[in-house]
């Protein structure tokens, strides 16, 4: 009897495993992240256990973001090169076993290298290769869909580990009356050993593409990085999408303000209501991304971006103008809107990136260029958002900063519409 497959039985196949492959790249990317920030969640905690001051801790999350942002364009070189699925796997075990050497609760120095091992791990292995590996596993009229269940599941990942980590803390740490310590040892241990499983079945539940490699290869032969790099800024899209997702990740850290604003914008609202408030936002993240996604496959992704911009700075100037009116339940539902739309964008801004016909030989350092460009606001929208809210206290500098974010949106509306002018005439 032959083995081979009929044409229909090995598409069915191709079509499993695709969505096999999604599925453990959406786990590995809401398992890896959270236990570099622990401190969302156990802050107070990581001060007393591992005997750290404030400003110790700022230190070693500026070593990280100083570590992403030069790992970005090296990133997207390096998955050009090496095979995405051999990268995931030494991110996830990289970052794992990082996570047991964290785990034993060590000295500073110890910890100063543990998060410059997470730099190394999750922005220079990663990044650029999750991102490549599902544009490549995504069919043309696929991109949305797919980039958006790569954002909306990983944030419903992260709340779903999240939820387990507290639980298991609180279980150990008072319920048994083992003490922080060990809470926050077996946190650490649970994301560490998530990690290594997680990247060792993706391992081997994916499938080398050797037909793609060796094209790759033989490309990565005739070019150099300077002539790709020059290549591809030259190429207009590539600074459109850029521009696209500096203003998409704009909205995106705005929404971190949104439980301080709801605390101090003097609405009556406690600290433990407002926690609710931003908790409920999170686990919108799946229902906007992978909802912006499928709409974005449906109706044209550069459409639902503008109609997403434009519902977010109208929504952001109503944050800014209702406060007074006593409408708080209008403000509560805008708030939730906004991360609704927010999650929505960070699922759909990606996608666009396949519209653009970027060479699949360089799609790796075109993530890696783009996400230079467009996660700068990490650098420098702390200090604005700080700047503002000691400059004016309370209200006011909320309202000055959401009015600033507002107005980045619209330049995110007109860019998105002059990519999809650009792209109307090509097509």
């Amino acid at each position: 009897m032959s083995t081979t497959l009929e044409p229909a039985a090995a598409t069915a196949v191709g079509e499993r495993g695709r969505y096999l492959q999604l599925a453990l790249i959406v786990i590995a990317a809401g398992a890896i992240y959270p236990i570099l920030y622990l401190r969302q969640s156990y802050q107070t905690t990581m001060l007393e256990v591992l005997h750290l001051t404030n400003i110790d801790l700022g230190v070693l999350y500026s070593i990280l973001g100083t570590a992403f942002l030069v790992c970005y364009l090296p990133s997207g070189w390096l998955a050009d090169r090496v095979q995405p699925r051999l990268l995931i796997l030494f991110s996830m075990v990289g970052t794992g076993l990082l996570g047991l050497w964290y785990a034993t609760l060590p000295g500073y120095s110890a910890l100063i290298a543990i998060y410059c091992g997470f730099g190394v791990t999750t922005g220079l292995t990663f990044w650029a290769a999750t991102l490549k590996q599902v544009n490549l596993i995504a069919h043309a009229d696929e991109q949305g869909r797919f980039f958006g269940i790569l954002d909306g599941g990983r944030g419903l990942v992260e709340a779903l580990l999240a939820s387990v980590a507290i639980a298991l803390f609180v279980f150990v740490s008072e319920t048994r009356g083992a003490g922080l310590a060990s809470g926050f040892r077996d946190v650490v241990l649970m994301y560490a050993i998530t990690c290594i499983i997680v990247g060792l079945v993706y391992f081997v539940v994916s499938k080398p593409d050797t037909t793609t490699t060796a094209t790759r290869e033989r490309k990565v032969r005739e070019t150099s990085f300077l002539s790709d790099v020059k290549a591809l800024l030259s190429i207009p899209e590539i600074w459109l999408v850029a521009a696209i997702i500096f203003c998409g990740y704009h909205v995106f850290l705005a929404t971190y303000s949104f439980s301080a604003y709801l605390e101090e914008g003097g609405f009556g609202i406690s600290a433990a209501m407002a926690g609710f408030i931003a908790m409920l936002k999170l686990w919108l993240r799946p229902v906007g991304g992978i909802g912006g996604g499928f709409l974005g496959d449906r109706y044209s992704k550069g459409r639902v971006l503008l109609i997403a911009f434009l519902l977010s700075a109208a929504s952001l100037m109503g944050m800014v103008l209702l406060p007074g009116t006593g409408s708080t339940l209008v403000l509560i539902g805008l708030i939730l809107f906004v991360g609704l739309l927010t999650y929505a964008i960070r699922g759909l801004y990606w996608a666009i990136l396949d519209d653009c016909n970027v060479p699949p030989h360089v799609t790796g350092l075109a993530i890696g260029i783009i996400s230079l460009v467009g996660y700068a606001p990490d650098t420098y929208l702390p200090l604005v958002n700080g700047y503002l809210s000691d400059r004016y206290p309370g209200l006011a500098g909320y309202q000055f900063y959401f009015s600033y974010i507002a107005a980045i949106c619209l330049i995110g509306a007109v860019t998105t519409v002059i990519l999809m002018a650009r792209l109307k005439r090509k097509g």
